[in-house]
């Protein structure tokens, strides 16, 4: 029996919304991303059923399903409206496997696209962008096994888990560490039926290669996390898992852009400015 090949799957917008909340939900087939094929996308039903907060627009003239888009029509958005976002702490190698499994909630408030602008406060201190292969959820789970643990997954994005590392000494809980708004960048769309078990992972810092690393390097793989994650909660379609980060990072600032590329999936591109928004807890 063959294995199914991979699919893009990404949530949309046009560049001329009817409003704007308008979203559709387009799939590709093409192997080559960056081919003619690889540009023209097909409207697809939404793939989370029963989710809300994942439901395409109604359709109108040209962007009906079944309707082809090209890709310089409309702009990606983050591939889904997750009502949890989980990161994992202390995941990297046999030290992070030497520890039991420990996961992490961001805000699913902290979620933004491809391109948008991670926004840094005066105060924030220090931080650090993480590239990382993360997990989209396809279906409501609890109580996964090692065996059913895939049945569950939709397919990889990828994710920025952005850490205010000063934040994380003073914050034990890591919520304003992680869970700043903007601290969530994930995209810029979903691969399906992807072999997950080594996949480059590595950050590009202003147009500067960091050192690469790979999936293989986590401590606890992803049926494990999963396992873990729905031994104590249900999952709902569209969430969010990003499972560790092993590579090199480098500390980044307003006028700085980072790119974030998981072998399989491409890359995930944001801007980073100085916030729009100041207070006392910025």
């Amino acid at each position: 029996m063959t294995s199914p090949l991979p699919r893009r799957i990404a949530r949309i917008q046009p560049l001329e919304p009817n409003s704007p909340d308008e979203q559709f939900f387009a799939a590709n087939d093409a192997p080559d991303f960056d081919s003619d094929e690889g540009k023209r996308w097909t409207l697809v039903q939404s793939p989370f059923p029963g989710s809300r907060a994942n439901a395409a627009s109604p359709g109108r003239p040209g962007w009906e399903v079944g309707a082809v888009v090209e890709e310089a029509s409309f702009r990606f958005l983050a591939p889904s409206v997750p009502v949890n976002v989980f990161g994992m702490a202390h995941n990297t190698g046999q030290p992070g496997r030497d520890l039991p499994p420990q996961a992490f909630h961001k805000a699913a408030s902290s979620v933004i696209g491809p391109g948008d602008a991670i926004q840094l406060s005066s105060t924030v201190g220090y931080v650090d962008p993480e590239a990382e292969l993360t997990v989209v959820v396809g279906s409501t789970a609890r109580g996964l096994t090692l065996e059913t643990a895939r049945s569950a997954i939709l397919g990889y994005t990828i994710g920025n888990d952005v850490s205010a590392r000063d934040l994380q000494k003073t914050d034990e809980l890591w919520i304003s560490a992680k869970s700043q708004d903007t601290f969530t960048p994930a995209g810029p769309w979903i691969v399906t039926a992807l072999d997950d078990s080594d996949l480059e992972i590595s950050i590009v810092h202003n147009g500067n290669q960091l050192t690469p690393a790979s999936s293989a390097d986590l401590g606890w793989k992803v049926e494990e996390i999963m396992v873990y994650l729905t031994s104590f909660m249900t999952l709902r379609p569209g969430d969010l898992v990003l499972t560790g980060f092993p590579a090199e990072c480098a500390r980044i600032q307003p006028g700085d852009t980072v790119a974030c590329r998981v072998e399989g999936i491409g890359e995930l591109r944001n801007p980073v400015i100085a916030a729009r928004w100041e207070g006392p807890h910025a």
